[in-house]
């Protein structure tokens, strides 16, 4: 994903020449092509990650289009209060850039899992969270994110992500995007799990479970229309995410549902990491694994819920 975000913003800065991209000493050659077009519109701001917040807020107010960028936790709880205050706030057009979502860079140990920063930046007032399913999400959705003129966080993956869609798809921030049609439960899936989430309904399509498969890239705003609709179709709603049980995706859906007692005959299951630390590395899909989210276990799991 991080290289088709190197892309796409490298293209959107030789089409808009207020568009700035800030480094938190990270992507150095990743973005040699976005320092070539654009040479006075790259800031590496060091590790300095809530400073490189308020710097965006500066450029944000002085009428510039202002994106940061670095690995998912540094962008987000090493400068929530500078997020907080200085961007949602004032309501300022930035657009915050956490790559290595999840446990993308499980290799790398606790410092560097992104476990928490849904639940973090949705409970912020004026935020929008995005996370794409694939590159061809992340490329509509980053047009997208700068057209808000609003903050948004974009929650990304690192690299080697499978591609889910073959050409663009038609999505909208705040519009929930089937990706397969299916009628005995609704899987929902946010951020880098799509994938696995097609995986999952491929398997459980052989044993004769019929799932389909919802792209939520917009965690904030949720699609209340589609759940609506959802609720009146299926008793069983699963949502699937690469971050911690509490406060995330499956914690937005299970409270919007709370909202709506009418919505009672729908059981929902989260799946999600588990509420504790991985003190160990490891790579990736290894981590899944440990914390029941490899398709296989995915599979069994939603087997034995809907059986």
């Amino acid at each position: 994903m991080r290289n088709a975000f190197a892309e796409e913003i490298t293209a959107l800065a030789q089409e808009d020449p207020r568009l700035v991209l800030l480094s938190g000493d990270i992507g150095n050659k990743l973005f040699d092509r976005f320092k070539a077009a654009a040479p006075d519109r790259f800031v590496n701001c060091g590790v300095a990650e809530a400073n490189m917040a308020g710097v965006a807020a500066g450029l944000a107010l002085a009428g510039l289009h202002p994106v940061t960028y670095t690995i998912a936790p540094f962008n987000t709880i090493r400068c929530l209060e500078q997020i907080k205050l200085d961007i949602c706030y004032h309501r300022l057009p930035v657009v915050i850039v956490g790559t290595g979502a999840g446990l993308s860079y499980a290799n790398l140990g606790p410092t560097h899992h992104s476990c928490d920063d849904i639940a973090l930046l949705r409970v912020l007032p004026n935020m929008t969270v995005l996370c794409p399913g694939d590159c061809a999400e992340l490329r509509v959705l980053l047009r997208q994110a700068l057209a808000l003129r609003s903050p948004v966080y974009l929650r990304i993956g690192k690299k080697g992500e499978p591609s889910v869609h073959a050409v663009p798809p038609a999505l909208r921030i705040g519009r929930a995007l089937v990706a397969a049609r299916g009628d005995c439960a609704c899987l929902l899936s946010t951020g880098n799990m799509l994938p696995t989430a097609m995986q999952v309904r491929a398997e459980l399509s052989a044993r004769g479970r019929s799932v389909e498969v919802v792209s939520f890239h917009t965690v904030k705003p949720l699609d209340g229309e589609f759940l609506s609709a959802a609720a009146a179709r299926f008793r069983h709603i699963i949502t699937l995410e690469e971050h911690g049980e509490c406060g995330g995706f499956g914690g937005a859906i299970a409270e919007w549902f709370a909202d709506r007692p009418a919505r009672g005959s729908v059981e929902l299951l989260r799946l999600a990491l588990k509420d504790e630390f991985i003190d160990h590395c490891a790579s990736q899909q290894e981590a899944r694994a440990a914390q029941g989210l490899a398709p296989d276990a995915l599979v069994d799991r939603i087997w034995r819920w809907l059986a």
